[in-house]
C-alpha cells in the first residue's frame, strides 16, 4: 500500500517530463513557464515538508496519507482543465500541497511497521516501487500523449490515488509518535525559510543574483531559517530534533542524498527533451527508451540491499554514486552524430550506481532517526532531496539554457535562440540541424556538471559515513560526532 502511494507521485514527475514537448506545442509554455509548471511543485512541496512530517508524528501518519492522496488527485483532476499556462502552474502547486502530506507518511510508516531485519528489504521494495513508476509512468504517459492530449496524463493519478485511499483505510493500522505539544513558531519558521530558500535557487538564475527578487527570498531564507534553528535550540518541544545532526551517518548520508539529487534532478528533463527534439522520437517510443535505465536500476535495488547484509553502507553508497558519476561521464562525451546507443550505455551505468547507493543511503540516514520522530526524520530526507533536484533543475536547467543560446547563431529568432522547439517549429533544415547540434553540446555540459557533483557526493560518504552496514543499527538517540 505504501508503495501504491509513492507510485502516484513517481508517475506523475516522470509523466511530466515526457509531457514538456507537448505543453510548448499546446499549451503555447515558454522554457520559463516549463520551469516553473515544474518548481512551482518543488516550491510548495519542499516549503510544507518539515512541517507537516511533524504533525502527521502527532495527529496520524495514515490520515495524513489519506489526506495527501485525496489533495493530490483532486488537484491532478484540476490540472487537466488548465488552458493557460498559469492556471497548470497553479493545479501543480495545489499537487505540492498534496505530495507534502503524502511523500513523508509512506518512509515513515515503513519505519515504524517493518523492524530492523526486515527494513533494508522493504527500503529496496520502496526504491524498486519508484523504478516501476519511473518504467510505467512513461510508457503509459507516452501512449496517452500519442493518442489523446496533454492533460490525460495528468489523469493517470486520479485511478492509483483512489486505490491507495482505499487500501489505506482498510489494510494499514495508524501509527503517531509519544503525544507532545505542537510547535507553531517552528512551523512558520520552517515553512517561509525553506519556501524562501526553494524560490530563491529557482528565481536567481533567471532573474540574477542581484536582483532584488533574489535578495529578498535569499534574505527572507536566512532569517527565516536561522531563527528557526535559534528557537528550535531552545525549544523544550522542538518540531525538528537538531541533535540529529550530530550523528555522522546521518548529516552524511543528508549531504550525499543533497548532492546526489542536484547530479540527477535535471537528468529526465535533458532526455525526454534529447530523445523527442533530437532524436525524433514519439512520446511513448521515448517513454520505451528509458525502460532499460529503470529496469537497471530497480534489479540493482535488490542486488544493494543483499550486499548490505555483508558490506557497509558507506562502500555501498560511495561505490553507488562513484559508478552513477562514470554514466554521467558517458553522457558528456555524446556528441551529434552520436545516438541511442551511447545514451543508454550511460543510462545503464547510472542505473546500476543508483540502485546500490539508494536504499543503503534511506537505510542511514532513517536508521539515525528514533521512531517517535519517524514522520520529521523522513520529511527532512525528503527536503534534502527535494533541494536538490530544486538546485539542479534551476542550476542545471539555467545551464542548459545559456549553452544552447550560446551555441545558436546570433542571426537566429530570439525564440529560436531560447527553445530547440521553436527551431523544429520553423521547418529550416538547416536551422533545425544547428539547434539540435547545440542542444546536444548543452546537454553534455551540464552531465559533466552533475558527475562532478555525483563524484562529490562519492567522496562524502566514503569521509563522513561509517564503516558498517546499516542493518545492524537501530533507531537509537545519535552519538555527539560532528559530520566533518
Amino acid at each position: 500500500m505504501l508503495c501504491v502511494s509513492l507510485l502516484v507521485l513517481v508517475v506523475d514527475n516522470t509523466v511530466l517530463n515526457l509531457a514538456i514537448p507537448s505543453l510548448i506545442r499546446d499549451l503555447g509554455a515558454t522554457p520559463s513557464d516549463v520551469q516553473w509548471i515544474i518548481d512551482a511543485y518543488v516550491l510548495v512541496f519542499a516549503g510544507l515538508l518539515l512541517t507537516v512530517g511533524s504533525l502527521s508524528d502527532r495527529y496520524g501518519r495514515r490520515r495524513f496519507l489519506v489526506i495527501g492522496l485525496l489533495a493530490f488527485g483532486a488537484a491532478s483532476l484540476l490540472a487537466t482543465l488548465a488552458q493557460e499556462p498559469w492556471q497548470l502552474i497553479g493545479a501543480r502547486a495545489l499537487m505540492g500541497v498534496g505530495g507534502s502530506f503524502l511523500m513523508p507518511s509512506t518512509l515513515s510508516i515503513l519505519v515504524t511497521v517493518f523492524d530492523d531485519s526486515e527494513r533494508r528489504k522493504a527500503f529496496a521494495a520502496w526504491s524498486a516501487v519508484a523504478m516501476v513508476g519511473v518504467i510505467a509512468g512513461p510508457t503509459l504517459g507516452g501512449f496517452l500523449l500519442e493518442h489523446y492530449w496533454w492533460g490525460s496524463v495528468f489523469l493517470l493519478n486520479v485511478p492509483i490515488a483512489v486505490v491507495a485511499v482505499i487500501a489505506a483505510v482498510l489494510l494499514m493500522p495508524e501509527s503517531r509518535g509519544p503525544a507532545r505539544p505542537t510547535d507553531p513558531l517552528g512551523a512558520l519558521l520552517s515553512t517561509a525559510g525553506m519556501t524562501a530558500l526553494v524560490y530563491a535557487v529557482i528565481a536567481a538564475p533567471r532573474a540574477g543574483w542581484g536582483s532584488a527578487e533574489a535578495v529578498i527570498a535569499v534574505v527572507v531564507a536566512v532569517v527565516g531559517l536561522g531563527a528557526f534553528v535559534l528557537w528550535e535550540r531552545r525549544s523544550d518541544h522542538p518540531m525538528l530534533p537538531l541533535r540529529l545532526f550530530r550523528d555522522r551517518d546521518f548529516g552524511g548520508a543528508s549531504f550525499s542524498i543533497v548532492l546526489m539529487s542536484f547530479g540527477t534532478g535535471a537528468l529526465l528533463l535533458m532526455l525526454t527533451q534529447y530523445l523527442q527534439f533530437v532524436l525524433s522520437y514519439g512520446p511513448m517510443r521515448a517513454g520505451l527508451a528509458l525502460l532499460p535505465y529503470a529496469v537497471a536500476a530497480a534489479l540493482f535495488n535488490g542486488v544493494g540491499a543483499g550486499l548490505g547484509q555483508r558490506v557497509s553502507n558507506r562502500l555501498l553508497i560511495g561505490g553507488g554514486m562513484a559508478v552513477m558519476a562514470a554514466g554521467f561521464a558517458v553522457l558528456g562525451t555524446l556528441g551529434p552524430a552520436d545516438g541511442y546507443g551511447k545514451l543508454i550505455t550511460g543510462l545503464l551505468i547510472m542505473g546500476v550506481g543508483g540502485g546500490l547507493a539508494g536504499p543503503a543511503a534511506y537505510a542511514t540516514l532513517m536508521g539515525a532517526v528514533p521512531p517517535e520522530h519517524a514522520g520529521v526524520g523522513s520529511a527532512l530526507n525528503d527536503t534534502v532531496q527535494q533541494v536538490g533536484m530544486a538546485l539542479s533543475v534551476a542550476v542545471l536547467g539555467s545551464v542548459l539554457a545559456g549553452v544552447y543560446t550560446a551555441r545558436m547563431p546570433e542571426s537566429a529568432p530570439a525564440a529560436v535562440r531560447d527553445s530547440i522547439g521553436a527551431a523544429l517549429q520553423t521547418g529550416d533544415a538547416g536551422l533545425v540541424r544547428t539547434a539540435k547540434d547545440a542542444f546536444v553540446s548543452a546537454m553534455s555540459f551540464g552531465s559533466w556538471v552533475a558527475m562532478a557533483f555525483t563524484l562529490a557526493a562519492a567522496a562524502l560518504a566514503f569521509t563522513v559515513l561509517r564503516a558498517r552496514s546499516a542493518s545492524a543499527a537501530a533507531p537509537s538517540e545519535p552519538e555527539p560526532e560532528k559530520v566533518a
